[in-house]
C-alpha cells in the first residue's frame, strides 16, 4: 500500500502538537513528514515533500495558509484549520477544501479524515482549477501576521533565527543563505517569496541575489565601473549592490 504523507502547519506549538497527536491516533498509517510554525517553512515543506495532505493554519506568520496553498499545494489535498466564524467557514467550503474549527475535536477530525480517504480513493490530488482560482483570489486579500523569526538549516539541525539578528539573505544555487550575527544557515525559499513575507521597511532587496536588513547597513562603497557593495555591522563579508538599487543609500 502506498504511504500517505502529510505536513502539519500551525504556529502555536501546543495546538500543533495536539493535532499531530490526534492524527497519529486516528490514522496510524499516515506519515507526517514535516511540522511547521510559519508560512515560509510550510511552503518549503510543500515543495520539498510534495505531500498528499496538508493541514494548514489559516493565520500564520509570513505567509497565510491561503497564500501557501495557492502557491505550493497544487497536487496536495488541503485541510485548513481555523478559528473563523461559521460564516467564513462556509465560504471556504465553496472552494472545495475541508476545514477543522479550533479547538479541534476528535469527532470532527474523524469526519474530515473519512472525507480525505474517500478523495484519495477516488484519485483526487487537489489539482482542481476551480479550487485554486478561489484560493488565489482569497490569498490576494488575506492579511498575514508579521514574522519575528525564520526557520533555517545548519547541517542537520533546524535553527530558529530572530529576524533582528539577520544581516542579509543571498540566493545561491537552489538555496538561500541566511547570514546572521550567530553564523550562517540555509533555506530553500527564493528571494521573491522572502520579500513578500518580510517587512519592507526593515528588509530591502539591493541586488538580484541579495536582501539586507536595513538597520545592519553601515556604509556603501563604490568600487568603480558602476560596481558597489555594502558594509554591514557585524559582518566581515560585504554584499553587492546593483546600480538599480544604489539610490536607496544616497548620502552614505
Amino acid at each position: 500500500m502506498k504511504t500517505i504523507t502529510a505536513i502539519v502547519a500551525e504556529d502555536e506549538a501546543a495546538q500543533r502538537l495536539e493535532l499531530v497527536r490526534l492524527l497519529r491516533e486516528e490514522w496510524r498509517e499516515l506519515a507526517i513528514v514535516a511540522q511547521c510554525a510559519d508560512g515560509l517553512a510550510t511552503l518549503e515543506a510543500l515543495q520539498t515533500h510534495a505531500p498528499a495532505l496538508a493541514f494548514l493554519d489559516i493565520r500564520m506568520p509570513g505567509l497565510s495558509g491561503l497564500q501557501v496553498a495557492a502557491r505550493g499545494a497544487r497536487n496536495t489535498l488541503v485541510i485548513f484549520t481555523t478559528a473563523y466564524s461559521e460564516h467564513a467557514i462556509q465560504a471556504f467550503e465553496q472552494g472545495a477544501v475541508d476545514y477543522l474549527l479550533k479547538p479541534i475535536s476528535r469527532e470532527r477530525l474523524r469526519t474530515t479524515l473519512e472525507r480525505v480517504r474517500q478523495r484519495i480513493a477516488a484519485g483526487e490530488t487537489g489539482d482542481a482549477d476551480q479550487t485554486f482560482a478561489v484560493l488565489r483570489a482569497r490569498a490576494a486579500a488575506e492579511p498575514t501576521r508579521p514574522m519575528h523569526w525564520i526557520s533555517a538549516s545548519v547541517g542537520n539541525t533546524v535553527r530558529m533565527i530572530p529576524l533582528a539578528e539577520i544581516l542579509f539573505f543571498q540566493s545561491s544555487d537552489k538555496y538561500t543563505r541566511v547570514v546572521s550575527h550567530q553564523g550562517e544557515a540555509v533555506i530553500r525559499t527564493p528571494l521573491k517569496e522572502l520579500l513578500e513575507a518580510l517587512d519592507p521597511d526593515a528588509f530591502w532587496q539591493v541586488h538580484r541575489s541579495v536582501i539586507v536588513r536595513v538597520a545592519a547597513v553601515r556604509a556603501m562603497h563604490a568600487l568603480g565601473g558602476e560596481r558597489y557593495e555594502l558594509e554591514l555591522t557585524g559582518a566581515a563579508e560585504r554584499v553587492p549592490v546593483s546600480v538599480a538599487f544604489k539610490g536607496r543609500f544616497k548620502g552614505m
